[in-house]
């Protein structure tokens, strides 16, 4: 995965913050997915920049988190939003 790359979210994805975390819907399929903290500060940060590499930027100044243990999450946690059919890389 490259940093570089902009994330779009699909229209069918409703977002809702609850006491510092994320719930989605996903209204085509009906499936819900909860977010910690930490995945509610991504969510947010990639809805606000679209950028992979803003919210590698914006986590690494957040959070006391060695920048390779980072990205090894970052890219793990996008994987699995793209792969429910949250977002989509371009």
């Amino acid at each position: 995965m490259n940093f570089k790359q902009k994330v779009s979210f699909s229209d069918a994805i409703f977002a809702q913050e609850v006491d510092g975390e994320m719930v989605l819907l996903d209204m085509n399929s009906e499936n819900y997915f909860g977010l910690d903290k930490v995945g509610c500060d991504i969510w947010q940060t990639l809805q606000e920049h679209k950028s992979l590499q803003a919210v590698y930027d914006t986590m690494l100044e957040n959070y006391d988190v060695e920048p390779e243990r980072l990205e090894k999450d970052l890219q793990e946690f996008i994987k699995q939003l793209k792969e429910a059919g949250l977002i989509q890389i371009r």
